[in-house]
């Protein structure tokens, strides 16, 4: 199964935020899930996302990993009590999430308009 990709979009007439951030981040839909479940849930440590996601810890951490590569969630590290640390993850504002769309989807349309300007039918092969 491939990322869903921004192309993915064209023709879906009413698309849900889950499936238009899965497409234009091109990631899982799983992990658009574990990015909409960390709003609810800001601070969360892994195991309380696999619990909360019913999904394996190890899942939970790759989508984490994924999910902040994309700069969607931050990771801190807590100190615990008894010694050793925890990270807890916490999902980006929506507003600062749906400007972050806005711009890759500015962007990729640039891109087609620039396409299709260039288009000249006689440099065909």
């Amino acid at each position: 199964m491939s990322d869903p990709e921004i192309e993915d979009l064209v023709g879906d007439v009413s698309p849900s935020f889950e499936h238009v951030l899965s497409c234009v981040f091109g990631i899982q839909d799983h992990e658009s899930r574990t990015y909409l479940t960390l709003l609810d849930h800001p601070g969360s440590t892994v195991a309380e996302l696999a619990e909360v996601l019913d999904r394996d810890r190890s899942n939970v951490n790759r989508s984490l990993s994924t999910l902040r590569e994309k700069g969607l969630v931050e990771r801190r590290r807590r100190l615990l009590d008894s010694g050793g640390y925890v990270y807890q993850y916490t999902a980006i504002p929506v507003p600062e999430a749906k400007d972050r769309l806005q711009e890759a989807l500015d962007e990729w349309v640039e891109g087609v308009h620039a396409a299709i300007d260039a288009f000249d039918p006689n440099d065909r092969e």
